[in-house]
């Protein structure tokens, strides 16, 4: 099949569009043309590569006319945030072409049921899982009506070499890192039973790899693409300090202790990530796609931290 790869050299498409060409597909790999993908495969040579500004297409109304000219037989949408953004594909698109979206499993909003499972009725809050769970519920209901041929994947925190992975404290500052590294005392919102649920980039692409293969079981439906099982925020403390040779260390205040001493951003990176406190069930995706994930929480975000000291980050 011909797949474009919307998206593709970012966090899921530097892994997924190799994962395409060696599956057998003509790969095409739209992206804005900013950035090299955040690892090099030989794969890449037989990609054809198609700079857009997708913001700016889309302003001028032909995103998604400028996707249907390339004729793929599926798309992959890594970078669709609006319920505009996605209105103007699937109409260009239409029901010729599979549309395999990312989605996030931030559309349950807060947990009620763990692990939950793709039929929770979605109570989203916050911008962004508010926005993405709109996609989704318009996204699965023009495929209803057959207007549409779409299927939706929802990713937890994405980590991978190259960037810095979400870390025990629920925030992106590497020094939490660096504190458990070193033996130090670290401190933890409430008493870190709160949850977080990491899944490898490469997982990612593999679950968009299957879902393109096997578009009976995928059409229609959404899917959860995470690790195994999510970690508690002392659990995931506990893990690192024993990676890094370490005793661990750990502190418990009152959330409003807690956000009092710490950085007013990562303060707000905390509090949206255990808010959610997100614990996905992978079963529908195992047994509906043969979705394997090769890495557990841990093992993923290792090597993430290993890339960022590897690298003189951290």
């Amino acid at each position: 099949m011909r797949v474009v790869v919307i998206g593709g050299t970012g966090h899921i498409g530097t892994w997924l569009v190799p994962m395409l060409v060696e599956a057998g597909h003509e790969v095409v790999s739209v992206s804005r043309g900013l950035r090299s993908p955040y690892q090099t495969h030989a794969a890449w040579r037989d990609v054809r590569q198609v700079q857009l500004d997708r913001t700016a297409e889309e302003g001028a109304g032909g995103f998604g006319d400028r996707i249907r000219d390339l004729h793929p037989d599926a798309v992959a949408d890594i970078t669709c945030y609006t319920l505009e953004s996605a209105r103007q594909l699937a109409s260009a698109l239409g029901s010729r072409t599979l549309l395999a979206h990312c989605g996030t499993i931030w559309v349950h909003g807060y947990s009620t049921v763990v692990p939950a499972t793709e039929d929770l009725p979605r109570r989203p809050f916050g911008e962004y899982g508010c926005r993405k769970a709109a996609i989704e519920a318009y996204l699965i209901g023009e495929t209803a009506a057959g207007r549409l041929r779409a299927t939706v994947l929802h990713p937890g925190h994405i980590v991978g070499p190259g960037w810095a992975p979400l870390n025990p404290a629920g925030n992106f500052n590497v020094d939490v890192f660096g504190r458990l590294s070193r033996g130090e005392p670290l401190a933890l919102p409430n008493l870190g039973m709160e949850t977080v649920h990491h899944v490898h980039a490469a997982d990612v692409a593999q679950a968009f790899v299957k879902a393109i293969a096997n578009p009976a079981a995928a059409i229609g439906e959404s899917f959860h693409v995470t690790s195994p099982a999510a970690l508690t925020l002392r659990g995931y403390a506990e893990g690192m300090a024993a990676w890094f040779g370490r005793e661990p260390q750990i502190e418990f205040l009152p959330w409003t202790q807690w956000r009092d001493q710490a950085l007013a951003a990562d303060a707000a990176f905390t509090w949206d990530h255990i808010a959610h406190s997100p614990n996905a069930s992978i079963h529908k995706a195992c047994t509906r796609l043969g979705y394997a994930p090769r890495y557990d929480s841990l093992s993923a975000v290792q090597q993430s931290v290993r890339w960022l000291m590897d690298n003189g980050r951290l």
